[in-house]
């Protein structure tokens, strides 16, 4: 179904000559918002396949985007290439995917699905910045026939490629919205917390949360046991404007909270270790979403908060085989490169490999403060007890690791050595990642001369 156009009157045409598959527009996607580029998939008598005039379409609207310096919003439907136009529809989806290659970075880029995505076509989700997808909405690559061929297992279209999947397994999914109009208007919320394009800081809010409230319902979130949970989203929520936050891809790897808020009216990427879902810790597909945030904060200059709260990598043999180191260091490499104000906040748990990966000092950090709960470590006390003096009873090791968690499990040794600036009281987290983020305005870095860095994809 074709999406609807909420502000049909200040929506301009571009290039109807190619517009009978796909409708290429450029206005607002709602009264005061900002303008867009948007393109929508019509419904064609070809079965919905994607002919080569509807690519170039696509393509067009591509360049229209990058060429305006506007946000580009794609309403795509296809059962595919179309099979009669023979090399041109194949040749015509190489070419969209071209143009979104050169728009990454540039310009925000948002697919909306209201059906079908199929075979190659649906490719082209993977390059844009968010998907929003409806129940009405599919996207696969090989279908469920080739699946039953192949592999011999029977799959509905809806198990192998709809909304719950996409939103839960695959990460593809951003956002998941009711219907189509509340898609178009879940894409219009995203990009009005975006810059237009690259060169640009996001639009500046009026916020009527003092900068400086208070935040005591903090003191009671950690739980006095060191393991016990709790949401991390009361946190975030506890220190954004209004309470006010979008969660993109909040059902996949959840061990792992994605969030845009804005803080005194500016918006802000926060990446939040979530202690509710495997203890926080990191597996593949967090380090992915991670890595992935990260880089999309830093592509739209977007500051980042990152709140940590996490023992380490998830073990298992199966995710070492599965490419651990690979995909962790996606994570990694996201941090380093990204040059954008970082503040983190250590709330709890800061052990390991993860301590490092979670924005830590050594990986560029501009400003660190922890509560005093934040424990940074190699490990926790009993596993560092067990280590040490493996062969020692257990109620020894109990005295030993109560030393060891009352010695070096607090943020004031880290504050010592300079790997934490400031120790607060949970009641001051607002005002003082506030303040942080006031301080860092003016931060540029000079990039290094290269042509690209080879990232551990």
């Amino acid at each position: 179904m074709p999406l609807p156009w909420p502000s049909a009157s200040h929506a301009v045409p571009v290039r109807p000559e190619k517009a009978r598959e796909v409708v290429v527009r450029a206005g607002p996607l709602a009264a005061g918002e900002r303008p867009v580029v948007l393109a929508q998939a019509q419904s064609s008598d070809r079965g919905r396949a994607l002919s080569g005039e509807a690519a170039a379409a696509l393509a067009e609207a591509a360049r229209l985007a990058l060429e305006r310096r506007l946000p580009l919003v794609v309403s795509l439907v296809s059962a595919g290439p179309e099979q009669s136009g023979g090399m041109a529809a194949l040749d015509g989806c190489g070419r969209v995917a071209l143009a979104l290659a050169r728009c990454s970075g540039v310009v925000p880029v948002v697919a909306v699905l209201d059906g079908p995505v199929l075979s190659g076509v649906a490719l082209l989700l993977g390059m844009v910045d968010a998907v929003v997808m409806t129940p009405g909405a599919l996207a696969y690559v090989s279908g469920p026939a080739a699946v039953a061929e192949v592999t011999g297992v029977r799959v509905r279209p809806t198990e192998l490629g709809g909304p719950s999947v996409h939103s839960t397994r695959s990460g593809l999914a951003s956002l998941v919205a009711s219907d189509a109009a509340g898609a178009l208007a879940a894409a219009g919320r995203l990009l009005q917390l975006l810059p237009a394009h690259c060169d640009e800081l996001a639009p500046r809010a009026r916020c009527d949360d003092p900068p400086e409230r208070s935040t005591p319902e903090l003191h009671d979130v950690v739980p006095a046991s060191a393991t016990g949970s709790y949401d991390v989203r009361d946190v975030v929520s506890a220190i954004a404007d209004g309470g006010e936050v979008l969660e993109l891809r909040a059902a996949w790897a959840p061990q792992l909270v994605t969030v845009l808020v804005r803080l005194a009216g500016q918006t802000v990427g926060v990446i939040a270790n979530q202690p509710q879902a495997m203890a926080g810790t990191l597996d593949i597909a967090a380090s992915q979403k991670g890595a992935r945030f990260v880089a999309f904060c830093d592509s739209f200059n977007l500051p980042l908060l990152t709140v940590v709260d996490t023992p380490g990598f998830m073990p298992g043999r199966d995710l070492e085989w599965r490419g651990m180191i690979r995909h962790g260091a996606e994570l990694v490499y996201a941090y380093a490169e990204a040059t954008i104000p970082r503040v983190c906040l250590v709330v709890r748990k800061a052990y390991g490999g993860a301590y490092i990966v979670m924005d830590s000092k050594a990986m560029g950090n501009d400003i660190c403060i922890a509560w005093p709960s934040a424990e940074l470590a190699v490990m926790g006390a009993e596993g560092a007890v067990r280590i040490v003096h493996r062969r020692a009873d257990e109620a020894t090791q109990a005295k030993l690791a109560a030393e060891y968690r009352e010695k070096f499990l607090n943020p004031y040794i880290a504050a010592e050595r300079g790997y934490v600036d400031l120790v607060i009281d949970p009641a001051e987290t607002r005002q003082a990642v506030i303040s942080c983020f006031e301080v860092l305005q003016t931060k540029r870095e000079r990039l290094v001369a290269r042509k690209h860095g080879n990232s551990p994809l």
